[in-house]
């Protein structure tokens, strides 16, 4: 299928399957926190999988390629995004299998039926507040900034929407990292597995891997540290299998 590209729009090859992503730098690309969540993130046969501000639908996509979930949806608020996401959806031929929904977060529990979903993903936005932002409008300080939601509120939608037994995977900023863990508690989100992401081995975590399970006992894995590059411009082994090279 021939790509429909608009003004400004590329198209990536996201090494998995054949498939391809439509794009807008000027909007927001994806970045490499959404890659390690969708290999951090597990789905079994029969699944389903909701994405909380999927963007333009990466994560979905990477997750089809590689587990055998039988449904995924993707909830995006910025209507451009959600379009880049259906086409891209069209362009691999995934109607079938994903849904791209156009939507607000805080509004997710009035969309979706109560505990319809095995697994839950967020890429969710890292910084609080609007502080030094130019333009607290644009689709990149949305995508970045809490501003049309909170943490709180991707949690709490998290686990009105999975299942008992269900999984949340989320990946954040090391930074937050107590207040992630007392918000997931507070919605019966138990932290189950966790793994820190560095840039370079001697360099501080500065991306963190979480998995919590609706109604969970208490008791975290914390693994092996995941390390981005062996030396500067060269990935570790571990990424580029992630990137499928």
């Amino acid at each position: 299928m021939t790509a429909e590209l608009k003004p400004n729009e590329r198209l990536d090859d996201l090494q998995r399957n054949g498939y391809r992503i439509i794009q807008a730098p000027e909007r927001f690309c994806f970045g490499m926190d959404a890659v390690l969540l969708s290999g951090f993130a597990r789905a079994r046969k029969g699944d389903w999988v909701l994405d909380l501000g999927t963007g333009t639908g990466v994560i979905p996509i990477l997750m089809e390629a590689r587990t055998e979930a039988a449904r995924f949806v993707g909830l995006e608020i910025q209507e451009e995004s959600a379009d880049m996401a259906r086409r891209s959806v069209a362009l691999n031929g995934l109607e079938a299998k994903i849904e791209i929904v156009t939507g607000d977060i805080r509004e997710a529990d009035s969309l979706f039926r109560s505990a319809s979903f095995d697994v839950v993903t967020s890429n969710p936005p890292y910084m609080i507040g609007q502080h030094g932002l130019a333009n607290p409008e644009g689709p990149k300080a949305i995508a970045r900034h809490e501003i049309l939601c909170t943490l709180e509120d991707v949690v709490r939608q998290a686990a009105g929407l999975l299942r008992v037994g269900g999984c949340f995977y989320l990946v954040h900023r090391p930074f937050r990292l107590a207040e992630i863990l007392v918000t997931l508690t507070k919605y019966k989100l138990e932290p189950k597995r966790m793994r820190l992401v560095h840039p370079f081995v001697d360099k501080e975590p500065n991306m963190v891997l979480l998995e919590a399970v609706r109604g969970g006992r208490p008791r975290m894995t914390v693994e092996k540290p995941l390390i981005i590059f062996e030396e500067p411009g060269k990935y570790t082994r571990e990424v580029r299998e992630l990137y499928g090279n």
